[in-house]
């Protein structure tokens, strides 16, 4: 629930005024991103509306919400899946040069799902979201998500960037 006063704003001012704190404090944001395989082995990818490029499905977190709950909302706003397995953690990515809107702290994780059941909530943010093979991973991806999709493909132990 937001703060008293904030309650009287329109949502899209919540939602700039949220941005701009979050340039102001300077502090590096947490969010969640999923490799998600479906049962035929291809890969669910979102294509980004700011920048056109693919990328694995995630976002930052919310003030208050678990990276559990972060994924599970992610991936049922971006990608329409609804029942996704965790099955590993892939890593924690965190160089600042990935994403030029701020520093962002990166949970990937490897999941298991469902095609997707519906389109992106959202079309200004995500304009669609595709089934493709490994090696039909359209390139490069969005925010330096090349190396994380590899290493979420090859396995492996967590990585610590």
């Amino acid at each position: 629930m937001a703060f008293a006063p904030f309650r009287l704003l329109p949502r899209g001012a919540l939602d700039l005024l949220y941005e701009v704190a979050r340039h102001l404090l300077r502090r590096p944001v947490v969010g969640i991103a999923a490799g998600v395989r479906v049962e035929d082995g291809r890969w669910v990818m979102i294509r980004r509306a700011d920048t056109g490029t693919w990328a694995l499905p995630g976002g930052t977190l919310e003030w208050g919400e678990t990276l559990e709950r972060a994924l599970a909302r992610e991936l049922d706003e971006e990608a329409g899946i609804v029942d996704a397995k965790m099955k590993r953690v892939v890593g924690v990515f965190s160089a600042p040069r990935r994403d030029l809107r701020f520093h962002a702290v990166t949970v990937v994780v490897e999941c298991e799902a469902s095609p997707p059941s519906r389109p992106p909530k959202n079309p200004l943010e995500i304009r669609e979201v595709r089934l493709f093979a490994a090696a039909d991973v359209p390139r490069p991806l969005a925010m330096g998500m090349d190396d994380v999709f590899d290493a979420v493909v090859a396995g492996g132990a967590p990585i610590l960037e």
